[in-house]
């Protein structure tokens, strides 16, 4: 892709003439780039014994209504998706219709937003790691080694082709989903704990207070979904490649979260499970794995939950260095983060740059004697899924203003209603995770209300990034998020 800019000698061509490798990805690839980004195993092992404890055993409706809602929001978003061919994904529709300040304060937002998703969780594979050495091993070691190796594999993962990274995930996510369907067939074969009931999702369970806060982790465990579009260039045939892989690792991850979630349910009855994971939360599902099918199912879902995070790892990796592409090549980032490798056709400059960045975040929380979970993890990661958030409500409000000004045939309810209504949801989920905060850091008041605010506050400095562009780089600006021609191999 290339973008007109505004002095040939500042701004000059992309330093390579190699492009991403387009048509390397059909649906099932792109799929497993999201649905490893959301870590089933991770989700389910980590944060579902959290869920059922607040919110009860309607917590799998939850999950179930997640899935729904955010199945409404891609009706407009792949619908928009048919339109818009650029690579930069959210802020590309945002600029479409909402402007080009917003969009670049969305585009901002993202890079932001995605790096702190990522780099977050190698305190969540510090923590893992440690955690199952010890259970496994009886062995203690320190955190950090654990988290730079993990940089580097991760790095590695991304310099190589696309292709690669979707065999690895693929392989990679069918362990981790398939250690959670062995603990199901254990449960459904014996009958759960006092046989099998569906009253978690009766109406007198699924309407109670605590299902807000199981709304909110349940919209949290979908993180990273809307990536599909950054594959765009890609795909093979993306007016029907992406769409499709949309809605299937929506359909998906909905429909497994909330299976698996009344399988734990089941597996120590309606009554006694919410008393077993206040007892024990990180613990609930090996106990129930243990109980259902063997010990060595324990064993190997402890090892699981680490190539869970080494996948989820890899999707933000590799989603993070195709939007730090998309900005080199507009010119809003430095042109050398657009190099893309001759061989492997990986934006690589963009993948070492994030690495570092990775590093110098880790280094420096271990320097302060953080720990790995509770600040490394939930203190990085928690603006970012919030910043997220923030980013598919822009692109629900998008799409209408962006579709009330052009033709198209696309119709009412893909074009008006479903995004409206998704941009209502959205809303309500960011104000029950903002009002929930504490369940998701463990801060104090002050703490939270500085990572509340990093979201506002990136999005607010990337107007401000828009003002100067305009200003000083008028064509840079002019040009943001122009429409591109489809790359040729």
């Amino acid at each position: 892709m290339s973008v007109t800019t505004p002095d040939a000698s500042e701004e000059s061509a992309p330093p390579t003439t190699a492009t991403l490798r387009s048509g390397s990805l059909g649906t099932a690839d792109i799929a497993f780039f999201v649905i490893s980004a959301a870590a089933p195993l991770t989700v389910m092992a980590g944060v579902a014994p959290l869920a059922i404890l607040l919110g009860g055993i309607g917590a799998p409706a939850g999950y179930l209504i997640a899935g729904i809602t955010l199945a409404v929001f891609a009706v407009g978003f792949t619908t928009m998706s048919r339109h818009v061919k650029s690579g930069g994904a959210f802020y590309a529709y945002i600029t479409r219709g909402l402007g080009r300040p917003v969009g670049i304060g969305a585009a901002l937002l993202a890079l932001i937003g995605y790096n702190g998703m990522e780099i977050g969780i190698y305190g969540l594979l510090a923590s893992a790691t440690t955690s199952s050495l010890h259970a496994l091993f009886s062995v203690d070691v320190s955190w950090l080694p654990i988290s730079l190796a993990g940089l580097l594999l991760v790095g590695y993962g991304g310099f190589r082709s696309v292709n690669f990274g979707a065999k690895l995930l693929g392989v990679l996510l069918v362990a981790e989903t398939g250690i959670l369907v062995l603990l199901a067939g254990g449960v459904l074969i014996k009958g759960g704990a006092h046989g099998l009931s569906g009253v978690s999702f009766g109406a007198g369970h699924v309407f109670v207070s605590g299902m807000a806060v199981v709304m909110a982790f349940a919209f949290a465990a979908f993180t990273g979904f809307e990536s599909t579009v950054i594959y765009r260039r890609e795909a093979r045939d993306p007016d029907r490649t992406v769409p499709r892989a949309t809605y299937v690792a929506i359909g998906f991850l909905g429909v497994f979260y909330a299976f698996i979630v009344w399988i734990v349910i089941q597996a120590f009855g309606n009554e006694e499970v919410i008393a077993a994971a206040a007892k024990d939360p990180s613990g609930l599902f090996f106990s129930a794995i243990t109980t259902y099918v063997g010990g060595w199912a324990a064993d190997l879902m402890h090892l699981f939950i680490i190539t869970s995070i080494l996948a989820c790892l890899l999707a933000f990796h590799n989603a993070i260095n195709r939007y730090a592409l998309s900005l080199a090549e507009e010119g809003v980032l430095p042109r050398t983060l657009g190099r893309i490798h001759s061989r492997h056709r990986s934006p690589y400059v963009a993948g070492i740059a994030q690495t570092a960045l990775g590093a110098v975040v880790v280094i420096a929380f271990w320097a302060a004697g953080a720990d790995p979970y509770q600040r490394l993890l939930l203190w990085v990661n928690t603006p970012g899924m919030i910043g997220l958030f923030v980013l598919q409500l822009l692109a629900a409000i998008a799409v209408p203003c962006y579709f009330r000004r052009v033709r198209h045939q696309e119709g009412v309810l893909r074009t008006v209603v479903a995004p409206v209504l998704a941009a209502v949801i959205l809303a309500t989920v960011i104000g029950l995770v903002v009002t929930h905060i504490d369940l998701f850091t463990g801060a104090s008041p002050t703490v939270n209300t500085v990572l509340i605010l990093m979201a506002p506050a990136t999005f607010v400095v990337g107007l401000v990034l828009a003002w100067w562009l305009r200003r000083a780089r008028p064509q840079v600006y002019a040009n943001f998020a122009a429409e591109p021609a489809e790359p040729a191999e």
